[in-house]
Parts: C-alpha cells; sequence; structure tokens
C-alpha cells in the first residue's frame, strides 16, 4: 500500500444515443447506447488511514450522504471483500458535477473511487473481477470504470469498446438548468414502444441517425429540457444536440473549439442561471 495520496477524475459520461427496447422480467431496460466520456468531472483523493471515510465537498456536495449508502463507501467495502484488503483510506470527494443529471453521478464516483483504492492499496484487480463489483453496484457502473468510449447493451453493462479516435478530443458542452431528474420516474413513463436498434459502425454516424427515447418521458417531468435542446441547437455549429441518460443535462458537440466556446458565452448570457461546462471528450 502507498502512503502517498492518490487522486483519480470522476468522468462526466455522456449518452451519445439511447436505445430503449424492451422492458425486462427482472424490473430493468433492455438498452443500446452509446458511452461517451468528457475529460472533466468529480475529484476523488484518498490517503492511507486504518479505516474507511468519506468527506463531501464541491459546489454539488451540500444534502449529499457521506454514510455507508455512498456508492463511493459501498465500492470500497465491495473491493475489499473481493480482494481480502483489509486497509483503510480517507476518500474526500469533491463534487463538481449536477446531481441526478444524466452524466454519470454516483456511477462515475464509484468507479473512480474502484480505480482510486486499486492504486492506493496497490492491488492488481483482474479485469473480470472488477467488472462484477462494478455491475453489482449499478447499470452505468461498469462503463464508467473504463470511462472510454463504448456501445453499452444489455442493462448497459454489456460492453464492447469503440475506436477511440472517432470522438477522442471532440469539443462538448454540457449544460444542466440546476433540476434533478431521478431516473426511476423517467423509465417508469417510457411508453413502452420499441422503435428499433441502434446502428452498428461509426459511433459519431450512428449517433447521429440514433436518438434518446428517454428525453420525451423526461422533458414530461422537467419541460425546461426541451428549451435547453434548443437553446443549444440554436447556437450553430453543433453536430449533434440531445439529452444525456435519463436527464437533465444536455449535451452539444462541437467540430471547433472556438464555435464551442462562442456557444457557451451565449448560454451563459441567456441564461445565466443554468450550469454549463466547456470540455472535450477523452
Amino acid at each position: 500500500m502507498t502512503d502517498i495520496a492518490a487522486a483519480e477524475t470522476a468522468y462526466a459520461k455522456i449518452n451519445l444515443a439511447l436505445h430503449v427496447r424492451a422492458r425486462m422480467a427482472d424490473g430493468y431496460h433492455a438498452l443500446e447506447t452509446l458511452f461517451a466520456f468528457c475529460a472533466d468531472g468529480d475529484g476523488l483523493t484518498a490517503a492511507p488511514a486504518d479505516d474507511l471515510s468519506l468527506v463531501i465537498e464541491g459546489p454539488f456536495g451540500e444534502g449529499l450522504s457521506a454514510g455507508p449508502d455512498n456508492l463511493v463507501l459501498r465500492a470500497a467495502e465491495a473491493l475489499r471483500a473481493a480482494t481480502g484488503v483489509c486497509a483503510g483510506a480517507a476518500i474526500r470527494l469533491d463534487k463538481r458535477l449536477p446531481v441526478a443529471s444524466g452524466i454519470g453521478g454516483g456511477s462515475a464516483d464509484a468507479a473512480a473511487a474502484l480505480r482510486l483504492l486499486a492504486r492506493l492499496w496497490a492491488i492488481d484487480v483482474p479485469r473480470e473481477t472488477l467488472h462484477g463489483i462494478a455491475a453489482a453496484l449499478g447499470a452505468d457502473v461498469p462503463a464508467c470504470v473504463a470511462s472510454r468510449a463504448c456501445r453499452g447493451e444489455g442493462r448497459g453493462d454489456a460492453l464492447d469498446f469503440l475506436d477511440e479516435a472517432a470522438l477522442a478530443g471532440m469539443p462538448v458542452l454540457l449544460v444542466n438548468p440546476r433540476v434533478a431528474v431521478p431516473t426511476g420516474p423517467v423509465f417508469a413513463r417510457w411508453d413502452g414502444i420499441d422503435r428499433g436498434a441502434l446502428a452498428e459502425g461509426d459511433p459519431l454516424a450512428a449517433a447521429l441517425a440514433g436518438r434518446n427515447d428517454l428525453e420525451p418521458p423526461a422533458r414530461a417531468l422537467q419541460p425546461v429540457i426541451g428549451a435547453v435542446v434548443a437553446a443549444l441547437v440554436a447556437c450553430g455549429g453543433v453536430r449533434l444536440a440531445r439529452m444525456s441518460g435519463s436527464g437533465a443535462t444536455c449535451f452539444a458537440l462541437f467540430d471547433d473549439v472556438a464555435v464551442r466556446d462562442v456557444a457557451d458565452a451565449a448560454i451563459a448570457a441567456a441564461h445565466p442561471g443554468w450550469w454549463r461546462l466547456a470540455t472535450r471528450l477523452r
């Protein structure tokens, strides 16, 4: 185990497309999605300690539980149980991304904790073991552990990694109107209609031809999501504008950083209360 504090980023996740194909008997939904990850996100640090502990700070940390139900601590306990590690860690989470916003949230934090603690505790965790731990924590956690472009099927945890060169470095603007959209109610409002498969091949072309089947039910719960997408499209120079995950964060992809930054400034001027993050894809 290292005596030096370690740091890790919980990279913001976006769903370039998200097709809901069916409701499954176990209560989950059969999905086809294209995951991409941004270069920025929440920040985690961990230092050696006798016990496990978590402190949450940052602009979106207020009101979040740092108790044993937090996914970060659940991930830490699951990693210890799977590997036989007895060490502790003093973990600090800098919550920079909005909560319940469709860009990874607790799943990305849990995934970052797994990467962080494996390094802190100097343990070599087999990929299959890590995937099993992650999948037990949540459907998005395996993709967030990898934090690289991939196609997800099943619950979203059956992953097929994509050619990263097709998307890496693409400028992206994330915008959230500062409303939380819990995942459960959005899925519950899905109309049950299978609108077809997600295309194979080039991920950007597949995304452009695809859709997010959770956007209509999310808009029904929070109509402002439609205003966010419309504001992004109106900026011009946008390759793709869409809601991510179950909302309410929306994203726009650009070919040029300068065009993205113009859009960022325009959104800031027109909607100063909205949260924004100008970043790029990993």
